[in-house]
């Protein structure tokens, strides 16, 4: 493309505007989400009504810089606990850089209800006012690495290094892949858009928790039980051949084996514009029950390489933290410095005498044994005494 050094290349100021681009996926992304209650409870976001502003993608200094400020204006619909289908509007008034990842000021909403009140009404206008926000920002906080994914390649001569510009959760990507010395090697187009051509690597998340093997497999196979902990709808028969989807399509497989509470081995894929398309990993879930616990290891082969850390951010995050959410209790293991060292031990013996004086108790211990044997044989004496004395 050019002779000239990349640095040199990659400069001078660029700048693309995607806003049309943007509103199509805010209208994609954000009707993927839904949050339930503790009962039947649901609430969804059902369509994107309008999105006004302008989303820029910049480059400076060999840096990517998402610029964007808009007003998202949306529906929301759910279902409240007597079976009343309920509606309503919400408009974010700004959705920026600076207030999904810099933090900088907080994000407003402004609720509206279509419905008319009643108690079950206003309990699930309640519901979708707490939890849906956090649903939302967790969406919003993924839409700088959308930017530079997609359209990073269009103003950048190569993507090499050049995300540091803006701190996005999750912003690893397959076409960026981490070689051994820690430093981002490029690769080149066709590689990308090839699914044989995906380098590939494992990620293992373990969780141990005070639960029965068939419990936590039922949890995680059975669609009624799913929305528990992953607060959202899921499409799940659990057996093998069949297709499940979680998290409001946000992943998406296929079941390859199911052994009920060993194990589930199943095809995964990340709706997400940072997964190769097309591309499939493999989840093995597997249930380890001891007598008081089960451990879950989840490993996944087939992760891209360069999202290992956002896959497992995703997998402790959404599966261990949802199914603690519910009150499973974590069982996390000790660190060997929680131990406690006694001061004393029982002295080993050989043929039934003491090796060592200096493995015996210490003498303040054996003196208060002493003591304790001497008052108790005074008050037997003493009892032994005093009984006929008041039975006469």
């Amino acid at each position: 493309m050019s002779s000239m050094p990349l640095s040199t290349a990659n400069w001078h100021w660029k700048n693309k505007n995607v806003t049309p681009w943007a509103k199509t996926w805010f209208e994609t992304e954000l009707t993927t989400l839904s949050v339930q209650g503790e009962g039947e409870e649901v609430v969804l976001v059902s369509k994107v009504t309008d999105v006004d502003g302008d989303v820029e993608l910049g480059q400076r200094k060999s840096k990517l810089i998402t610029i964007f400020d808009v007003k998202i204006d949306l529906e929301w619909t759910g279902t409240a606990s007597d079976g009343t289908e309920v509606s309503g509007k919400l408009t974010v008034p700004e959705v920026s850089h600076e207030n999904t990842l810099d933090q900088t000021s907080n994000i407003h909403y402004d609720w509206s209800l279509t419905t008319a009140a009643s108690p079950p009404v206003t309990a699930l206008y309640t519901l979708a006012r707490s939890r849906l926000p956090t649903a939302l920002e967790t969406k919003f906080a993924e839409f700088a690495a959308a930017i530079m994914e997609i359209h990073g390649k269009d103003i950048q001569v190569s993507a090499a290094n050049s995300r540091v510009g803006t701190p996005a959760p999750g912003a690893a990507s397959s076409s960026n892949p981490v070689s051994k010395s820690g430093t981002a090697t490029p690769v080149t187009k066709e590689v990308k858009k090839k699914k044989e051509g995906v380098s590939t690597t494992k990620v293992n998340v373990d969780a141990t928790f005070m639960a029965s093997g068939d419990d936590l497999f039922g949890l995680l196979t059975d669609e009624k039980r799913i929305p528990l902990w992953s607060r959202n709808v899921a499409q799940s028969s659990g057996q093998p051949g069949s297709e499940y989807s979680l998290f409001g399509g946000g992943v998406k497989g296929k079941y390859v084996s199911v052994t009920p509470g060993k194990e589930v081995v199943q095809t995964w894929a990340l709706s997400s514009p940072s997964w190769p398309s097309g591309h499939e990993a493999t989840l093995t879930t597997t249930f380890d029950q001891k007598t008081d616990s089960t451990t879950i290891k989840f490993s996944l082969d087939g992760v891209p390489v360069g999202m290992e850390d956002e896959i497992t951010r995703n997998l402790e995050g959404y599966y261990v933290q949802g199914l603690k959410s519910i009150g499973y209790v974590h069982i996390v293991p000790p660190h060997p410095s929680q131990f406690v060292t006694p001061s004393w031990r029982e002295p080993p013996t050989r043929n039934g005498f003491a090796t060592d004086s200096s493995d015996a108790p210490p003498s303040s211990v054996t003196g208060t044994i002493k003591v304790v044997a001497i008052a108790v044989a005074v008050l037997t004496l003493v009892a032994a005494f005093a009984i006929p004395y008041f039975s006469s």
